[in-house]
């Protein structure tokens, strides 16, 4: 059982950060950090935005589904259909095919990305699954005694057409991959964290490997350079754990791999106290550790055996249907509101001179700034873009109007332009921040440490802390503090069924504004 501590420690640590944990560990602040020229001349290389390996999958398997079902539609009406008629037991016949088919092919394991890459191995896979696939059903009509009721140049037609537009669809596909991996979008930004002999030995387990989506960007040490060394088996050392904070905030990084040993626990546990606030995955290379663990304590990165440490919220398919969800109901939303943001807009210009909606710079999805929309509440002479003060019981600078639309928040219902046209919000997250806003004097990420994990995420317009009460004014650090474990708590906790119970019950948390001004 001894050789369990060390990895469950790890992840029990990991679990309950958001809990609270951090509030022990020592601060680091990495806002003013200046990274090396090294990092700076990585990080600033364009970097387009990556597609997840099983979206891809997934769209090629829908794809695919209605290639199927399109062929065999079409044989039949050119073909069957002007003397037989439609035939409802034909429908059936296509749809169990394509069933099959999907089934035969996840089978043959062609619905990876390396199959995408157009190996002909991978041909020969698809067109021996799509044969089984058509003995399957000639094997079933046979048994069932229906084989008369079926054309057998239909059958044959299909089965030729099909093949050749499985192929030519493959062909389009690994197009379309090769330039998409030649922009990067189908590799895993990696970076390793520890150098020296452990670092190289890892590195170079990924390098050899076959058909490897992981690209190194660079290797990050605590240590200095007389005992790591200024690169690592030919990869430059661009710096410490706390200029990664920096470094994985100005450019794309979805993979950060330890090398360091596992017996290195309560150095390991103080990073990722600084990396935990990262929107990527964090796994801890085991390939080269004595201690024996069951198979099921493992992922791998190709090959390379590594323990989950944390895993990016919101991801692959989860990505999807949060978008598809501020898009739609977001967009339902936005129509239905359309009168009332009107009679404000027109309130708003009645009142006081100025424009009726104003942008603000805001904290987004890691620590990007964004500029959301909101109805101006104050005098325009008066506004603070910045937050730099914020907004008490009586503010001289709110209007008449603005005192009513921040008490019912209705100041925030242009942010639905941020979600359905932008798409730098999403109807539910943490709320997003003013770049300058502080309680008791400190800024946000001063008062709560760890603060910034709650940019993991996309912020939203309403979000788990507002409807538990924790909205309006935040003049304590306690106030702040809540609003971040309920954001913590909603990220580490998020599904679609949740995201539609807290907007389901923001209107009835609306109808508490003691404390919002």
């Amino acid at each position: 059982m001894t050789d369990f501590n060390i990895p469950s420690s790890i992840q029990a640590a990991s679990s309950s950060f958001g809990a609270g944990v951090l509030a022990a560990s020592p601060r680091t602040s990495t806002k003013d950090r200046t990274l090396s020229p090294a990092a700076l001349a990585v990080a600033e290389r364009y970097t387009p935005a990556a597609f997840s390996p099983i979206v891809l999958a997934g769209f090629v398997r829908m794809v695919e589904f209605a290639l199927i079902l399109t062929v065999g539609t079409l044989i039949h009406l050119v073909y069957v259909a002007p003397t037989e008629g439609v035939a409802l037991y034909y429908a059936t016949s296509i749809i169990g095919i394509a069933v099959l088919s999907m089934v035969a092919f996840q089978i043959a394991d062609i619905y990876q990305v390396q199959a995408f890459r157009g190996h002909e191995k991978q041909y020969m896979r698809l067109a021996s699954a799509w044969s089984v696939v058509f003995l399957v059903a000639m094997a079933i009509t046979f048994f069932a005694k229906a084989g008369g009721q079926f054309s057998r140049a239909w059958l044959g037609s299909f089965y030729v057409l099909g093949l050749l537009c499985l192929i030519a669809s493959r062909k389009i596909l690994f197009l379309l991959v090769r330039e998409w991996t030649r922009e990067g979008r189908l590799t895993r930004r990696t970076v390793v964290v520890g150098g020296g002999d452990p670092g190289s030995v890892l590195i170079e387990s990924l390098r050899t490997q076959k058909d490897s989506d992981v690209q190194i960007v660079g290797v990050f040490d605590d240590r200095n350079n007389e005992r790591s060394g200024t690169e690592c088996a030919g990869y430059p050392k661009l710096g410490s754990v706390d200029d990664l904070v920096e470094f994985g905030r100005r450019t794309r990084v979805d993979l950060v791999i330890f090398s360091l040993p596992i017996s290195a626990e309560g150095r390991i546990l103080q990073m990722l106290k600084k990396l935990w606030v990262l929107p990527v995955d964090i796994r801890l290379a085991a390939h080269t550790n004595k201690l024996q663990f069951r198979p099921r304590s493992y992922s791998f990165v190709g090959e390379v055996p590594v323990i989950d440490v944390f895993d990016r919220p919101i991801a692959d398919w989860d990505v999807v249907m949060k978008w598809l969800f501020d898009k739609i109901i977001g967009g339902l939303i936005l129509i239905g509101v359309l009168p009332i943001m009107a009679l404000v807009a027109l309130a708003v210009k009645l009142d006081s001179r100025g424009p009726a909606l104003f942008k603000q710079k805001r904290y987004g999805f890691n620590n990007d700034l964004i500029e959301v929309y909101k109805f101006r509440s104050m005098y325009t002479d008066q506004s603070d873009a910045t937050a730099a003060k914020l907004v008490t019981k009586g503010d001289p600078r709110v209007t008449r109007v603005g005192r009513f639309i921040r008490k019912t928040s209705l100041d925030e219902l242009p942010q639905l332009f941020n979600v359905v046209f932008k798409g730098n919000l999403s109807l539910v997250g943490p709320r997003p921040h003013a770049v300058n806003a502080k309680a008791e004097s400190k800024l946000y990420d001063e008062a709560v440490d760890g603060y910034f994990a709650r940019h993991r995420v996309k912020p939203g317009v309403t979000g788990w802390a507002q409807v538990n009460g924790w909205r309006g004014e935040t003049d304590t650090e306690e106030k702040i503090q809540h609003r971040v474990e309920h954001d913590l708590y909603y990220i580490e906790n998020w599904s679609v069924l949740f995201d539609l119970y807290i907007l389901a019950i923001t209107p009835f948390a609306l109808l508490k504004t003691e404390n919002a001004y």
